[in-house]
C-alpha cells in the first residue's frame, strides 16, 4: 500500500488517499477472484448497514466521499467572489473587536450612571458567555441548513439589534440581558470565518490580517468612545453606540451582499464526510480521538487567551485611573495601545509564525509576553506601563490565529466549522469568565489583583499549547 501526504486547506489527505488506494486494490482483487457477468437490478442493492446509516444521518446522508488529493486550497483573491468575502469578513471582525474592546472604556462611566460596584458591573463581561454557549451548539447546525449566508444574515442581525437596544440605554438588567445576543452573533460569526480563512491558501497571514482588524476595531472603540465622552461636552456614554449601529448595518449589507451564493447545499458539497462514523460532525469533534484531544485542547487554549486578552483590554484603564493615577483620557489611550499592539503583532508576526512554525512560534512569544507582563506589574510608573501593555500586545497578537491554524492542519477538513467553531465560541466565553473574575475579586482586593491574574493564565495556555501534537508545515 502507497501513502503520500498532501496538505490541502489545512487538513492532511494521506489517510485518505491511503484509504482511496485500499478501496481501488479491494475491488481490482473482487474482479480477479469474480467473473464479471451480467447484473439484475435486484443486485444493486444498499446493504442494511449502509441503510440504517443513511437513515440515522438525515443531513448528511452520502456515503463518505474523500477529499481528492488534487484539491488545492482557495486563495483570498481567487475565485473572485472570495475578495468581497474576505472584505465583508474583515469588516466583520472590525465590528466583533469595536463591541468587545468598548466593554472596558465605559466601565467607569457605566459605573457612574448605574451607581454599580466592580462585580455588578463586571456581569456585562459575564453575559455574552450565553451567547458564546449557545453559537458553540448551533454553529455547525447553521452551517448544514444554511451555510455562510445564514452567518452573513444571523451575526450582524444580532449585533445591529444589540446595539439599537443598548443606545436607548434601558435599566441595567436589560443592558446585561441583551449582550447575550451580541455576544451570539460574536461567538458565531468568530467560528465561522475563522473556520473558512484558515482553510484557504497562506493561512497564518489571511488569519493574521482578519484579526488585525479585530485588533483595528478594538484599538479605535476605546479611542473613539473615550474622545466623544471626554472631549464630547458632556456627551453620554450610550452616545457611542449610535456609532456602532451605523457600523452593525454596513456589516449586514455588506455580508448578506457577498456571501448571498453560501447556500447550506453549496457548504455541504465542499465539505463531505471522510470517514464512516453515524456521529455527528460535532459529536466526533468532541469525543472521537485522536480529534477530540486536538478540538479541547485548542479550546481551552483560546479560552485562556481570549480570557487574558479582553480582561487586559476590559480592567487596563480602570487599573491606570486607580493604581498608576493617570488621568481619563491618557488611561484610555493606554487601552488604545495595547489593542493597537495586538493589531501590529498579528500583521508582522503572522509573517514571522509559519516560518518558524507555529507550535515553536508560539512558546517563543509567550515568555516574552510573560516578561512584558512582568514588568508591567512590578515597575509603578505610568508610561512604562502603557510601553508594556503595548508590548505585551504585539507577541500576544499572533496566537489565535495561530491556534486556529493548528487546528486546521491537526484536524480533517470535514471537522473543520464543528471544531473551530467549538474551540473559538469555547475560547470567546474567557471573554466573559476572566474579565468577571476579576472584577469580583477587584472588589474587595482592589484592581491589582489583574496582573498576577494575567501572569498566571498565561503560564497555563503556555502548558495547554505545549500539550498538542506535533504537525507538519503546510505545502501549498
Amino acid at each position: 500500500m502507497i501513502s503520500r501526504s498532501h496538505h490541502n486547506g489545512g487538513s492532511s489527505t494521506a489517510v485518505i488517499e491511503q484509504m482511496e488506494l485500499a478501496d481501488v486494490s479491494n475491488f481490482l482483487s473482487e474482479k480477479e477472484s469474480k467473473p464479471s457477468g451480467p447484473q439484475s437490478i435486484h443486485s444493486l442493492r444498499i446493504s442494511e448497514a449502509d441503510r440504517n446509516r443513511i437513515c440515522d444521518d438525515p443531513v448528511e446522508n452520502l456515503p463518505s466521499p474523500t477529499i481528492q488529493a488534487s484539491e488545492k486550497p482557495q486563495r483570498w483573491n481567487h475565485p473572485r467572489v472570495n475578495l468581497f468575502r474576505t472584505m465583508a469578513a474583515f469588516w466583520g471582525f472590525v465590528v466583533m473587536g469595536m463591541n468587545d474592546a468598548a466593554y472596558g472604556a465605559l466601565i467607569p462611566y457605566l459605573e457612574e450612571y448605574y451607581d454599580l460596584s466592580y462585580t455588578v458591573v463586571s456581569l456585562v463581561f459575564l453575559s455574552p458567555l450565553a451567547g458564546y454557549t449557545a453559537s458553540a451548539l448551533m454553529n455547525n447546525a447553521i452551517h448544514l441548513k444554511f451555510g455562510q449566508r445564514g452567518v452573513a444574515f444571523i451575526s450582524p442581525g444580532c449585533h445591529l439589534l444589540a446595539y439599537i437596544v443598548i443606545a436607548v440605554h434601558p435599566p441595567y438588567p436589560v443592558l446585561v440581558v441583551i449582550f447575550m445576543v451580541a455576544g451570539f452573533g460574536n461567538g458565531l460569526e468568530d467560528a465561522a470565518w475563522n473556520a473558512w480563512v484558515g482553510n484557504m491558501a497562506n493561512p497564518n497571514e489571511i488569519l493574521g490580517f482578519l484579526h488585525a482588524f479585530y485588533g483595528l476595531g478594538a484599538t479605535l472603540s476605546p479611542l473613539i468612545a473615550t474622545t466623544m465622552i471626554t472631549k464630547g461636552k458632556g456627551l453620554p456614554w450610550f452616545y457611542f453606540y449610535y456609532v456602532m449601529i451605523a457600523a452593525a448595518a454596513i456589516e449586514l449589507l455588506t455580508s448578506i451582499a457577498a456571501f448571498w451564493g453560501a447556500t447550506g447545499a453549496v457548504f455541504r458539497a465542499a465539505n463531505p464526510r471522510s470517514t464512516d462514523t453515524k456521529d455527528s460532525r460535532m459529536k466526533e469533534a468532541l469525543f472521537r480521538r485522536p480529534s477530540a484531544r486536538v478540538t479541547w485542547l485548542c479550546a481551552l487554549f483560546l479560552l485562556g487567551y481570549v480570557g487574558i486578552e479582553v480582561a487586559l483590554g476590559g480592567w487596563i484603564v480602570v487599573f491606570m485611573i486607580n493604581v498608576r493615577h493617570g488621568a481619563r483620557f491618557a488611561s484610555g489611550m493606554a487601552a488604545t495601545g495595547f489593542w493597537l499592539g495586538i493589531t501590529v503583532g498579528r500583521i508582522v508576526l503572522g509573517f514571522v509564525t509559519p516560518k518558524l512554525g507555529e507550535k515553536l512560534a508560539i512558546a517563543i512569544y509567550l515568555p516574552i509576553a510573560m516578561a512584558f507582563e512582568l514588568l508591567f506589574w512590578l515597575v509603578p510608573q505610568f508610561y512604562v506601563s502603557a510601553v508594556a501593555v503595548s508590548l505585551q500586545g504585539f507577541f500576544i497578537g499572533p496566537m489565535f490565529p495561530a491556534a486556529v491554524v493548528a487546528a486546521t492542519k491537526l484536524l480533517p477538513r470535514h471537522l473543520h466549522v464543528s471544531a473551530i467553531g467549538f474551540a473559538a465560541a469555547f475560547g470567546g466565553s474567557g471573554a466573559a469568565i476572566f474579565p468577571f473574575a476579576v472584577g469580583a475579586i477587584a472588589n474587595t482586593k482592589g484592581v491589582q489583583v489583574l496582573q498576577p491574574i494575567i501572569l498566571a493564565l498565561m503560564g497555563v495556555i503556555l502548558l495547554v499549547w505545549l500539550g498538542l501534537p506535533r504537525f507538519q508545515r503546510k505545502v501549498e
